[in-house]
């Protein structure tokens, strides 16, 4: 039975026309605000949505009489009231696995480049700068042998505790709600409460999603215990963070520098001082942005929406209780 599905923002194309042979689909792409008075009459009589970069609360579900499924284009989904949905029984899904190394490599390739000073002393070369032998000045420091503390030890968390240990030699210490044994073996991690591990790490970086307990995880307090000569990465969510509290921190040189491919406000403002740090690498919250798994990600949210809309049980199901109601 086809029924209708709204897209928001983004499903690659190919995705997007496999969608298209089993429902009617309505598209919005760049949407802006779930308040948009064509997106909220399209929903009205509209089944799934799928999509990414969406507020879902009881507001507009109270627009979606006939809603029975959402299907999150990513990990996280702290976009999707889960109380909410799950109250009036609608199927919640995302795309975790199939990100994981992509988003490590990005993570990892941030910690280096913030080190090493990489984008930089790419700006020195091409405006005109080098001229002779590179002063200390410039040097960077050593990613090889030193201490990673990692902040969420879920799969992007392991994976980037890989590249840490296995790649790099480097000690793993790491922080999340529960202990995790197969990290302690395979990577030799060793667990700290969190703390400890801003105190003894020469790299913190920060993977956990968004929660409750997660939001402005780290401000003034936590950025004093790291050390002056600390480098901080942020791959989890802006929110996770106090940002005016990083860049006092900064500022102060109460850190060295820090990589960060997430804001509190995305796009950043043109004037957030981190933009004007030459000690903070920034990027546009890529982590998951190669073509490759983008690719993948639309084919899981897509299986999600066809296999719910259909009676199946969804491969990646968040709220489980609503299927054991509906099913």
């Amino acid at each position: 039975m086809r029924k209708k599905v709204v897209v928001v923002n983004r499903l690659e194309e190919v995705v997007l026309n496999r969608l298209k042979q089993h429902h009617e689909v309505k598209s919005f792409i760049n949407l802006t605000s779930t308040n948009d008075a064509q997106f909220l009459n399209e929903i009205k009589d509209a089944s799934g949505i799928i999509g990414i970069d969406f507020q879902v609360d009881a507001t507009l579900l109270d627009h979606a009489p006939k809603l029975e499924i959402i299907s999150n284009v990513s990990v996280g989904y702290n976009n999707l009231d889960i109380d909410e949905l799950t109250k009036r029984n609608i199927m919640a899904t995302n795309t975790p696995g199939v990100l994981t190394d992509t988003v490590a490599d990005v993570i990892f390739g941030l910690l280096i480049a913030t080190a090493r000073r990489i984008p930089e002393l790419d700006n020195y070369v091409k405006t005109g700068q080098w001229q002779g032998n590179l002063s200390a000045d410039y040097y960077g420091v050593d990613v090889h042998h030193k201490t990673i503390g990692i902040i969420g030890m879920g799969r992007i968390g392991q994976a980037i505790a890989n590249r840490a240990y296995h790649g790099f030699h480097m000690n793993v210490l790491y922080n999340s709600r529960t202990r995790k044994p197969d990290s302690e073996e395979f990577f030799n991690a060793s667990y700290r409460k969190l703390d400890d591990l801003l105190q003894e790490s020469d790299y913190v970086v920060l993977i956990t999603p968004l929660t409750k307990e997660t939001e402005r995880l780290l401000g003034k307090r936590e950025f004093k215990l790291m050390k002056e000569t600390a480098i901080f990465i942020n791959g989890s969510r802006g929110k996770t963070i106090v940002e005016k509290d990083l860049i006092e921190a900064l500022e102060n040189k109460e850190i060295a520098a820090a990589g960060l491919d997430v804001f509190e406000k995305e796009p950043v403002d043109p004037d957030n001082p981190l933009l004007s740090m030459s000690n903070v690498v920034t990027l546009p919250h890529i982590g998951s942005s190669t073509y490759e798994t983008e690719l993948k990600m639309s084919e899981l949210a897509c299986d999600n929406i066809i296999a719910g809309l259909s009676g199946k049980k969804p491969p990646t199901l968040i709220n489980e209780s609503v299927w054991e109601n509906i099913k």
